[in-house]
């Protein structure tokens, strides 16, 4: 059980992951697992499980907030996030097999240079919106109209099928991390199939929300959640990601990929120097 000192700790980085992981979408992960490996020396699985159920809990308090928005492309996100829950489970239990060097530093240097991408063209993908919606729908790809609570339309096109695969995929990687799969479906919601940033980052909650409570689940029988380490978070997250929602309603779509972008560097970062340190 973590002392007085370690549990304020705990609701501070809580409350600074729930505002910034709501911001960009991605849960908060890639800031919880370094921090209970590091500061407070959990084991590896430990730390993976009691992350993603503090993500669950985030992920859960931006999607309400993101719901009064109506910024949540429901019918999407319900089918991509059903297309994680296998690759969580799988990847919940493969867990303690994926301790490869090659494999974390390789993801690590993709994160790196997805951020770099998000940097270099922060807005591509929504002009090439307006030129995809005029046209005739091509098989599998499907057109979503939304209207948010400030009046604001957004118009997408996209191909659901392959959205659909590229979730499990994601679903198996976030529960093998820890990481939620957030910081991966923001930048594949926006770059690969057109949706706007702030639809992106509300879907991806969404999404989230289900994936992480099945990941959660699969970590927690397996016995790898520290409840004492996971309340205070929890109370900070919950805070911090009605705070960050409401921050989403004042910036701009590419502001907030430029965020996520540091959150991928964040990520990346600590795989590589994870890897090089224990090696």
């Amino acid at each position: 059980m973590p002392d007085l000192t370690s549990i304020v700790l705990l609701l501070v980085l809580g409350l600074f992951v729930g505002t910034y992981g709501t911001l960009v979408g991605a849960g908060g992960g890639p800031l919880i697992v370094p921090a209970l490996l590091l500061i407070f020396h959990l084991p590896p699985q430990q730390a993976v499980g009691t992350s993603l159920t503090v993500v669950f809990l985030n992920a859960l308090s931006g999607t309400v907030s993101y719901a009064r928005q109506k910024r949540i492309d429901y019918r999407t996100g319900f089918r991509f996030a059903i297309a994680t829950i296998p690759g969580s489970i799988i990847g919940a239990y493969l867990s303690t097999l994926f301790t490869g060097r090659l494999f974390s530093l390789v993801f690590g240097v993709l994160l790196i240079v997805v951020a770099g991408f998000i940097v270099i063209r922060p807005r591509e993908a929504e002009l090439a919106v307006e030129e995809e919606v005029e046209a005739a729908l091509p098989p599998w790809y499907t057109r979503r109209v939304i209207t948010d609570v400030m009046g604001e339309r957004y118009e997408y096109v996209f191909h659901e099928p392959a959205g659909i695969v590229l979730s499990f995929f994601i679903g198996f990687l976030s529960s093998i991390m820890g990481i939620g799969g957030g910081i991966i479906h923001v930048p594949a919601l926006v770059y690969l199939f057109s949706f706007p940033p702030h639809i992106a980052t509300a879907t991806s909650h969404f999404i989230l929300a289900i994936s992480a409570l099945v990941g959660a689940g699969s970590h927690l029988a397996l016995g790898h959640v520290m409840p004492g380490y996971a309340l205070p978070m929890a109370v900070g997250v919950v805070l911090g990601a009605q705070l960050g929602a409401r921050l989403s309603q004042q910036l701009h779509g590419a502001l907030i990929l430029r965020f996520l972008s540091l959150a991928l560097v964040l990520v990346g970062v600590r795989l590589i120097a994870g890897q090089v340190v224990s090696g």
